[in-house]
């Protein structure tokens, strides 16, 4: 029963997914992840690669090849355990499927693993993956706006995104943060991001590390009357982040969001909500492509 429900939640949003898996990133990604097996499979080519098989065929995988393999799917399984949204998963596997890649390419001829990695360090740094560019009611704060938006009406209450474009958490944690502004969103409770890997000075401000080493990005933090209340990750003595998971329902329980979100939409519409509004509150309704 469970497959059948997966199949047809798979074949519900197989449109969404089309559209998403043509962007030119996820194209080119999946090509550097089958390389290996386009060339070993290849007719024509694999007559001539090494093998270490014991009938000598060339065009098939040997055993050492087989034993990386399961070793990488053994690997992919243990991370997606921990992964949220199917950009997560998908990315799990192009990070290693590259490894591995390169292990067997050097394997097989030094001259095809050069040529990889080549590949590898063009391709990042050409392709970056897509922004998340779906519906969401968010505000976007710079460095000089927002002290002043948090701070602009006691009555409400923010929940703030502290992100980096470069950072694929970031990344993957988009659409989440964006579908909990469309369901959470009300006058008294607001949701806001900034990108600290562009304002160094808000991350400086706000005690959150750009470090990669640090792990605190993205950061969730909630702001009452302009204060910090709590934020997640929390951070150690050593500002190291402590391991949360930032997924849908730990957002929800963590931050109380039903109960604050049962309070806030009673918050009747004053003259400063709505002069907020009227003064750039970025509301994006519909889907982009």
């Amino acid at each position: 029963m469970g497959l059948i429900t997966g199949l047809c939640t798979f074949l519900y949003h197989l449109p969404q997914i089309y559209k998403w898996l043509l962007k030119p990133y996820y194209i080119a990604s999946f090509f550097m992840t089958v390389a290996f097996l386009l060339v070993r499979k290849a007719p024509g080519l694999c007559e001539y690669l090494a093998t270490q098989r014991e009938d000598g065929n060339s065009c098939d995988f040997d055993w050492r090849e087989l034993e990386i393999l399961m070793f990488l799917s053994a690997i992919v399984m243990m991370k997606n355990r921990r992964a949220i949204t199917l950009e997560q998963h998908i990315g799990n596997l192009f990070l290693f499927s590259k490894v591995a890649n390169v292990i067997l390419f050097f394997r097989l001829d030094i001259r095809l693993g050069i040529l990889y990695v080549s590949l590898c360090v063009a391709f990042i740094m050409t392709c970056k993956p897509p922004l998340y560019m779906g519906p969401e009611y968010i505000k976007y704060f710079s460095d000089t706006t927002i002290d002043e938006e948090l701070q602009r009406d006691s009555r409400v209450t923010w929940i703030v995104e502290f992100y980096a474009n470069w950072s694929s958490d970031c990344q993957s944690f988009a659409p989440v943060f964006a579908d909990l502004s469309l369901k959470y969103n009300c006058p008294g409770l607001r949701f806001g991001k900034v990108d600290i890997g562009r304002y160094g000075e808000v991350s400086q401000r706000y005690r959150v590390s750009t470090s990669p080493l640090a792990r605190q990005l993205p950061s969730l933090v909630l702001f009452q009357g302009g204060r910090e209340i709590m934020r997640r990750p929390m951070v150690d003595n050593k500002g190291r982040a402590v391991s949360w998971t930032f997924n849908e329902e730990n957002i929800i329980r963590e931050f109380n969001l039903n109960e604050l979100f049962q309070k806030s939409k009673k918050l009747n519409k004053g003259h400063g909500l709505k002069e907020e509004e009227q003064n750039g509150f970025q509301e994006n309704s519909v889907m982009h492509y």
